[in-house]
């Protein structure tokens, strides 16, 4: 079975800094293991390009233009690993943690305000900080034939952080499962790439990844984004940084709805999982604003906000793919089944995939991804879908990875986005499949009053016949039925004898 996971040394490092964990919040915890990996990373990658420059015998090697030059971050000698490792058994080790992060901050305009900076606070315990430090420097995170070795880490860390932390916790992250199957659904190989609700950046690495693998250019993919939380905002950053991606999340973290930081963006592809069901996000300040051209979005639930605030941000040929909770399939409530039925009206809706359950490591609402497009005309490679839109029923996906958890696989992955390539694309070859798949006129889902449930267009999936005749079923079925009832009234009597036996009669 091939799944989207990492496994190998990440899980290795990742238990062995959890037995460290103690008594510290895992919401604490992360920022201390991440800040560390970060440090560590930058460290590496400083000291590789260094020892070339040693090797090299010009004198160069405290040359800062030489770094600048590879976007290498600059680290000052008391900020380099091997300072902090060698003091990690030090009372102060936190705050000579802290000291680095600002001398790097300092150096290094790209990271300023985005390291964490509180190593030294009492409640920190120093002592499980040093061998968090020592465990730490065994892993070289960075080698000249692993491209992204802190990414792979990275990445598996923040999903971890998000498994740990439960119900409530993972906000910051999206399965890495659920983004690929959006990217490789819309395909955003160059141009301006946005996510109003970016959390640690997911959308954007896995942009970054696709672009690679079809060996374009990640120099054409520019990056925007914004981030409420001021902590995720800064993980953001920190996980672009990592990838040496440069990004505009804004100065600062702000409200999407409120401080629109790209308010003149218009975006050629937008990926987003915003927070479902949001029910204080201030929409009775917004009633008249400019972006609900489909409708007021009700002041109980910004789901419909965050859809109109994407569609307001399309450029006249872009697409956007974003994970919404079920009930914005099919909810009436408040307006909303007026907005989804003229987004619809407005043929802005391309495809609907409905997916499995236990994706989420913050929640267990069902989820689906829905596909807009601005322009559903015959264009480039794309065929005219005008009126028309495809259902994707990948409920019965995935696998299991733990007793509360479920991810796509990469088969699983490539079915939905090949499905929907193959319906959107000139040359595909699209049929409908029972059970999986539909191509739907806009006029049969006005018959269904708007409702954008998967399951009511494509069916139940069609059962292999075995051969064996309808008659002979119900024949066997029935003897075994009385079977089983007359067993259970032979149990039941005995049991009544029993109970009567030692006089309690029944």
């Amino acid at each position: 079975m091939a799944t989207t996971a990492n496994v190998g040394f990440e899980e290795t490092l990742w238990k062995a800094a959890d037995k460290l964990r103690g008594s510290m919040d895992s919401g604490e915890y992360k920022h201390v293991v991440l800040g560390l990996i970060f440090l560590k990373y930058i460290s590496d990658k400083f000291e590789t390009k260094y020892k070339e420059l040693v090797e090299e015998g010009d004198g160069f090697e405290e040359d800062r233009d030489e770094y600048d030059s590879e976007n290498i971050f600059w680290v000052p000698q008391e900020a380099r690993w091997d300072f902090v490792k060698d003091h990690a058994k030090d009372v102060k080790i936190g705050q000579i943690i802290d000291d680095a992060m600002i001398l790097i901050e300092k150096e290094n305009v790209a990271l300023k305000g985005v390291l964490d900076k509180r190593y030294a606070r009492p409640e920190l315990d120093k002592r499980r900080l040093g061998e968090l430090i020592d465990l730490i420097s065994t892993i070289k995170l960075h080698e000249n034939g692993e491209k992204d070795l802190l990414g792979r880490v990275y990445e598996y860390f923040l999903g971890k952080f998000a498994s740990a932390e439960g119900k409530g916790g993972g906000e910051f992250y999206t399965p890495a499962s659920v983004v690929k199957t959006l990217v490789e659904m819309i395909e955003p190989y160059q141009g301006r790439i946005y996510d109003p609700a970016c959390g640690s950046g997911g959308m954007f690495i896995q942009s970054q990844k696709f672009v690679e693998e079809h060996r374009g250019k990640i120099d054409n993919l520019s990056i925007y984004g914004q981030e409420l939380n001021s902590t995720t905002w800064k993980l953001c950053r920190m996980n672009l940084a990592i990838r040496g991606l440069d990004g505009n999340l804004g100065g600062e973290h702000a409200d999407t709805f409120h401080n629109d930081l790209h308010r003149t963006l218009k975006a050629d592809y937008i990926l987003a999982n915003p927070p479902f069901n949001i029910s204080d996000w201030g929409g009775s300040k917004l009633t008249d604003d400019v972006r609900w051209k489909f409708g007021t979005p009700p002041e109980g639930n910004a789901n419909f906000a965050w859809v109109q605030h994407m569609v307001y941000h399309l450029a006249p040929n872009g697409v956007a793919g974003i994970v919404l909770a079920n009930g914005s399939l099919s909810s009436n409530t408040s307006n909303e089944g007026e907005i989804r039925k003229n987004l619809i009206n407005g043929d802005l809706v391309d495809c609907i995939v409905a997916l499995p359950d236990k994706l989420f490591y913050s929640t267990g609402i069902p989820v689906s991804l829905w596909i807009l497009n601005r322009n559903k005309k015959e264009h480039g490679r794309f065929r005219n879908r005008e009126q028309e839109i495809l259902f994707i029923d990948a409920r019965n996906l995935g696998d299991m990875v733990d007793r509360r958890h479920r991810e796509l696989n990469k088969e699983d992955v490539g079915k939905i986005a090949e499905t929907y390539h193959n319906w959107r694309n000139a040359d595909g070859n699209y049929e409908d499949v029972q059970g999986f798949c539909k191509t739907a006129k806009i006029e049969e889902v006005r018959e269904n009053e708007y409702v954008l449930t998967p399951g009511r267009y494509v069916g139940i999936e069609d059962v292999e016949d075995d051969g064996v005749p309808f008659e002979e079923k119900m024949e066997k079925l029935t003897s075994e039925l009385g079977e089983l009832f007359a067993e259970s009234r032979r149990l039941e009597e005995e049991i009544r004898k029993n109970l009567g036996g030692i006089g309690y009669g029944v």
